[in-house]
């Protein structure tokens, strides 16, 4: 893949799960070779949400879809395997590999760190992190992407968001779910 390929997205909220007031996330991602760049927009009343606070050493931590957290998971098509991003507004951040749906998770050793530039500002959340794929794609292999949100609301309890929700139940791994190709 030499030329770089981007697209634009949406995401939409689990209905019935944890009623986010009227935001809209959306954004757009890059492919340029073996590099991925994303870019997340939150709109809307921002002190209807609960964010996490700038840590002042972000680092790779667990567990950051139980509070906001913005993700993106990619796999090759046709290939179990895949990986999942997690980004949190606090800069803490981490990056799995999975052997398949939901199995053998365990963190991705080729990221030491995943750097990402947040703005908040009153009415508006945005996101930016670039990073190199995962060096055991095979090279220019066509990527399936979820793009996801966990928005953590200030009343209490999660709003979960992708470009698609096939369940009965908010399931960010479903492959049914990775919509976008690159």
């Amino acid at each position: 893949m030499d030329r770089p390929v981007a697209l634009a997205f949406r995401l939409h909220p689990f209905e019935g799960v944890g009623v986010a007031p009227a935001l809209r996330l959306d954004g757009r991602l890059r492919r340029e070779g073996d590099r991925l760049s994303l870019f997340y927009r939150l709109e809307g009343p921002l002190e209807a949400l609960r964010l996490p606070p700038p840590e002042p050493a972000p680092g790779r931590r667990d567990e950051l879809w139980r509070s906001t957290c913005f993700e993106c998971f990619l796999a090759c098509e046709g290939a179990r395997p895949y990986w999942e991003f997690n980004l949190s507004p606090s800069g803490d951040w981490n990056a799995y590999a999975l052997e398949d749906y939901r199995q053998g998770l365990r963190p991705e050793p080729a990221y030491r760190t995943l750097a990402a530039r947040w703005v908040c500002g009153e009415r508006r959340l945005t996101l930016e992190a670039a990073f190199p794929l995962p060096p055991s794609l095979p090279a220019g292999a066509p990527l399936q992407l979820g793009i996801t949100a966990v928005i953590e609301l200030a009343a209490g309890g999660l709003s979960y968001w992708a470009l698609a929700h096939p369940g009965t139940e908010p399931d960010f791994h479903r492959r049914d779910g990775f919509l976008l190709r690159l």
